[in-house]
C-alpha cells in the first residue's frame, strides 16, 4: 500500500481491504456484513464483487492482507525494542507490551477468526496455522542454533499466544498487566533453558 495516498486515493480493492481488516477487527466477521465494509470503503456493490464474490472470499484476503502487515509490524517492533538474532527471547515482553497498549486491542486477529469460523471455514483454520508457524520461525531468529531452538520457539510462541488471550480480558488502565508478568517469567525459563543448550553444546 502506498503510504503517501489517502483511503480515497487508493484503488477500490485496498479500500475494501482496508475497511475490512478495521471492520473485521474490531467489531467481528460475523458481526460484520458486506453492505457495512461496502458503505465504510466507499465503493460500490458492483465494485465489491467484483473483487470479492464471497464474504468468505474478502475474510480470506482480509488474513492474508492482516498477516502481512502484522508481521512486518512484529519483525520491526522485534528491532526497536533491541532484538537481533540470537539476542534472545526477552525483547518480546516489551514487543507485546506495545500491542496491548494500542488504542484498539482486541487479541490475536487470527485467534478471533478461528475461535469465530474455525468449523464453517477451514481454510481460515490452515490460514491461521500458517500465521502462527511464520511467527515462530522469527521468534526462532533471536536464539542461538541448538537442537533444541525449533522445540523452544514454539514453546515461545504458545506462551505469546496465551499472553494475547489473557490481555484481553485484563483492565485496560492496568499499569501492569498480569499477562506480561506471566509473559517474562515463562520466556526467561524458555531462554535459560536455550543458554543452557548452547553452554552444553559448546563443552
Amino acid at each position: 500500500m502506498d503510504s503517501s495516498k489517502t483511503a480515497s486515493e487508493l484503488p477500490a480493492r485496498e479500500r475494501i481491504l482496508l475497511a475490512a481488516q478495521d471492520l473485521f477487527y474490531r467489531e467481528g466477521i460475523r458481526a460484520t456484513g458486506v453492505d457495512k465494509v461496502i458503505a465504510e470503503s466507499g465503493v460500490t456493490k458492483v465494485t465489491f464483487y467484483r473483487h470479492f464474490p464471497s464474504k468468505n472470499d474478502l475474510i480470506r484476503a482480509f488474513l492474508d492482507y492482516r498477516h502481512r502487515i502484522w508481521m512486518e509490524w512484529f519483525a520491526d517492533a522485534i528491532r526497536r525494542h533491541g532484538g537481533f538474532a540470537g539476542s534472545g527471547l526477552l525483547p518480546l515482553v516489551e514487543v507485546m507490551a506495545e500491542w496491548f497498549r494500542k488504542p484498539i486491542y482486541r487479541g490475536c486477529a487470527f485467534i478471533n477468526s478461528v475461535a469465530e469460523l474455525g468449523g464453517a471455514l477451514p481454510d481460515v483454520v490452515e490460514i491461521c496455522h500458517s500465521h502462527k508457524q511464520d511467527m515462530a520461525m522469527v521468534i526462532r531468529e533471536l536464539l542461538v542454533d541448538t537442537p533444541q531452538s525449533d522445540v523452544l520457539a514454539q514453546a515461545a510462541a504458545v506462551a505469546i499466544d496465551g499472553a494475547i488471550v489473557r490481555a484481553q480480558t485484563e483492565a485496560r488502565d492496568a499499569e501492569v498487566k498480569q499477562s506480561l508478568d506471566s509473559l517474562a517469567l515463562l520466556l526467561s525459563a524458555l531462554q535459560a533453558t536455550s543458554t543452557a543448550a548452547a553452554e552444553a553444546a559448546q563443552q
